[in-house]
């Protein structure tokens, strides 16, 4: 994804800052729980096309945690 692209979206519900999941290939907002769909390329904005993040998904990486267990 396009880093300019990237740094001017914000979230379409709280106007916040977004975190791009490479792999899932979706916009994370961790403030209101929600995951936008990237498709070809194209971010998807709508509410109605958001998934829903689990608890785990929604809380921040801790600092100085690796991810290594």
């Amino acid at each position: 994804m396009d880093k300019e692209l990237l740094a001017m979206l914000v979230c379409p519900l709280c106007n916040g800052k977004l975190k791009y999941d490479r792999e899932a290939e979706e916009l994370r907002c961790h403030y209101d729980g929600l995951a936008y769909p990237v498709q070809e390329g194209i971010p998807v904005m709508l509410p109605e096309e958001a998934r829903v993040m689990n608890a785990d998904e929604k809380l921040p990486p801790s600092p100085g945690r690796t991810g290594d267990a």
